[in-house]
């Protein structure tokens, strides 16, 4: 199903997901306006053929000027600090970031009738001991990160009741694939061990490393998000989209030694506070998508291999400050540039 001439925003477009999810917007004929901040993204990102737009979304005359020019038909809400452990730190900027700049989106979309409001939560709302997660649980988010998804899901519930304005929710976890963002080194676990793998480095293990996850390729999830907007069936609903199969954290590492053909070197760190284990029930995505061949770990992480070694190896990035420095995991604390007091 093809959407000629629509004009769709994508928000965090120059970073891993939105990237995909803006290309799988051309794929479909649509015109794309690709807004990030830089912060994490590159614009070695952002997909010919879109036109790009750099700035911060908190900044509620920056986001009144995107809707200023043209319509815009669709937003794909993408743009996101998603660490979830990190979030109990740095919980300011977290709700400035992932709950704030998202209303601000939100108040321009109920203004200007956007026709439909994508929005990519996360599994983090669900919290722990609920495994596999199905849509119908009752969300108990344990980080703020997960409160600030959490919230957001609830306001456009609310913006929908009140104004009408239509939204789909994707609750995506522990998405990996090209373009990732391999310098970070507090969120996603195969882009540092890649990372960690390629500089010589031990990967780096909190606690045991038995807790799980499915982790799941950008390519089955990606293409089911832009496709939503199409789909009347997917019209205010909340689905959980990505992989099916649960890997702990140790044989992630022996998969990624393997493709990079090097021997398992991993350090164990003191375990973090962190939902142990967590996987979701994609039932209802399948029944309003269709069922789709899903990209099996092995590989899906030879693909980003094969992407990250022609990137090469990259300097991890510091985050900067840090609001609350109690209880944090002491590899963390000593990886910022600057400590509130």
């Amino acid at each position: 199903m093809k959407a000629e001439s629509k004009h769709a925003l994508v928000t965090g477009a120059a970073g891993f997901i939105g990237s995909h999810v803006a290309q799988a917007c051309l794929d479909r004929g649509m015109i794309v306006t690709a807004v990030d901040d830089l912060s994490g993204g590159f614009l070695r990102n952002v997909p010919p053929g879109v036109r790009f737009v750099q700035g911060d979304l908190r900044d509620v005359n920056f986001v009144k000027s995107l809707f200023a020019e043209k319509r815009i038909d669709y937003i794909y809400h993408l743009a996101a600090y998603a660490a979830e452990g990190l979030s109990h730190f740095i919980r300011r900027f977290n709700y400035e970031t992932n709950l704030l700049a998202s209303i601000n989106l939100l108040n321009e979309a109920v203004r200007h009738d956007v026709e439909c409001f994508v929005f990519t939560s996360s599994i983090a709302v669900y919290g722990a001991g609920q495994s596999p997660l199905r849509e119908d649980m009752l969300p108990r988010p344990e980080d703020p990160y997960g409160i600030s998804k959490l919230a957001v899901e609830l306001d456009l519930e609310a913006a929908h009741r009140m104004f009408g304005t239509k939204y789909v929710i994707f609750r995506p976890h522990n998405v990996y694939g090209e373009r990732q963002n391999l310098a970070d080194r507090y969120r996603n676990v195969i882009g540092i061990f890649m990372n960690q793998v390629m500089r010589g480095e031990p990967m780096t293990i909190f606690g045991d490393g038995l807790q799980t996850r499915a982790f799941s390729h950008v390519d089955d999830v990606a293409p089911i998000i832009a496709q939503s907007v199409l789909n009347p069936a997917a019209m205010n609903q909340v689905f959980n989209v990505g992989a099916d199969t649960p890997y702990s954290v140790l044989e992630l590492a022996g998969v990624v030694a393997s493709v990079f053909g090097v021997p398992m070197n991993v350090t164990h760190l003191p375990p973090r506070q962190e939902v142990l284990h967590a996987w979701s029930d994609h039932s209802k995505v399948a029944n309003c998508f269709g069922k789709k061949p899903s990209v099996d770990l092995v590989t899906g992480i030879k693909r980003m291999a094969d992407w990250a070694r022609a990137v090469g190896p990259t300097e991890p990035v510091r985050f900067g400050e840090v609001e609350i420095s109690k209880n944090m995991p002491p590899s963390w604390l000593s990886s910022f540039t600057h400590v509130c007091t």
